[in-house]
């Protein structure tokens, strides 16, 4: 999992306003990822914990990156509003 910030020209470069939009509300689940997912948190925060233990935090302006294979589990602390894709 790879959490970076991005400048306004990488967000038009790579053209994430026209990916399809995904909200949740405050909630908590296990997840696992068939496919490679980029997303762009619009609003929001989720607490990330993985299987080796290490425990993440997104927030609103973060690209992040999720690898096919990963297993995880999502606590969403505020309502989270993303931009997502699968490559």
């Amino acid at each position: 999992m790879k959490i970076e910030k991005i400048n306004q020209e990488t967000f038009q470069q790579l053209e994430i306003s026209k990916w399809p939009i995904w909200t949740k509300e405050v909630s908590s689940f296990p997840w696992k990822y068939d496919q490679t997912e980029i997303c762009f948190i619009l609003e929001g925060e989720a607490e990330i914990s993985l299987q080796n233990g290490e425990i993440l935090i997104i927030n609103k302006g973060d690209l992040v990156t999720f690898e096919a294979g990963l297993c995880c589990h999502w606590n969403i602390r505020k309502a989270i509003r993303k931009h997502y894709t699968f490559v």
